[in-house]
């Protein structure tokens, strides 16, 4: 049986406007069978926090502290709740597919097949983790003993699935509470409290440090083996760059849509 070939884009580095311009783009691109199945991961210079397509910045993020901190806020084309990606402690990766390729239209099993990915990488690096569905105010996750380690959202577009999420190499509460905002907390540190019942990181169940290119090494291996494919090293397309800066510039560092959810943007 011939094992399927996708595009991985190697680990990089950008902006928050750049990262979600650039998953927009391979959207559109597979949208127009240009490119092939892609895989990307990338990191988040500077930290970010990125709020989920129908929410409210203002209930949902420290607008103030992120400014002072140069922290980006930038909302995203997929569904979910607020994240603060840190440079230091995460890697994220993007998943863009045609949904026929994974054999359902289900949501919820979309979610598994693609998440196996990030049980088996945590498994390469010692951690036995595993996908846990969520409920009506979580997206399915990857959990270890009940605490998330990683949360995705997806976007969905002409038969083509946008599912990008999180993989936390290690993660500081504190930090993450002075940018994200929780309606029902009166301090900070109450929802810190809850949290550390709730997250966790491969750093704090390994107990050593993990670094970046040995958790990249997991995660693609890890879904190589998930999703029995082989992934092949490749550039973005010239036409996907292009679109990826057109889509940064009158998008994704447009307060129209960072605040409003609108955009003037056509293609």
């Amino acid at each position: 049986m011939q094992v399927e070939k996708w595009r991985l884009i190697k680990l990089d580095v950008n902006d928050a406007f750049t990262n979600m311009a650039i998953d927009e783009a391979i959207v559109s691109a597979r949208i127009n069978d240009s490119v092939p199945n892609t895989l990307r991961f990338y990191r988040w210079k500077p930290s970010a926090v990125s709020v989920g397509r129908f929410q409210h910045i203002s209930n949902e993020v420290q607008v103030e502290n992120c400014k002072h901190r140069r922290v980006d806020i930038v909302r995203r084309i997929t569904g979910g709740g607020t994240v603060f990606h840190d440079y230091d402690s995460e890697i994220t990766y993007s998943v863009v597919v045609e949904e026929k390729d994974l054999g359902t239209m289900d949501v919820t099993y979309a979610y598994n097949t693609i998440s196996n990915g990030l049980v088996e990488a945590a498994k390469m690096l010692g951690v036995k983790a595993h996908f846990d569905v969520g409920d009506s105010k979580n997206c399915p996750n990857i959990a270890i003993d009940g605490k998330k380690i990683s949360g995705s959202a997806q976007y969905h577009k002409s038969g083509v699935l946008l599912q990008h999420g999180t993989f936390l190499l290690d993660v500081d509460l504190e930090k993450m509470f002075t940018f994200l905002r929780v309606q029902w907390a009166k301090t900070p540190q109450d929802v810190v409290h809850v949290a550390r019942e709730k997250l966790t990181s491969i750093r704090k169940e390994l107990n050593r440090d993990v670094s970046v290119p040995e958790a990249y090494e997991a995660l693609v291996r890890g879904f190589q083996k998930a999703l029995k494919i082989e992934l092949e090293e490749e550039a973005l397309t010239p036409e996907e760059q292009q679109l990826a800066s057109k889509l940064r510039k009158e998008k994704f560092t447009t307060d129209n849509w960072n605040l409003n959810g609108k955009h003037p943007f056509t293609r």
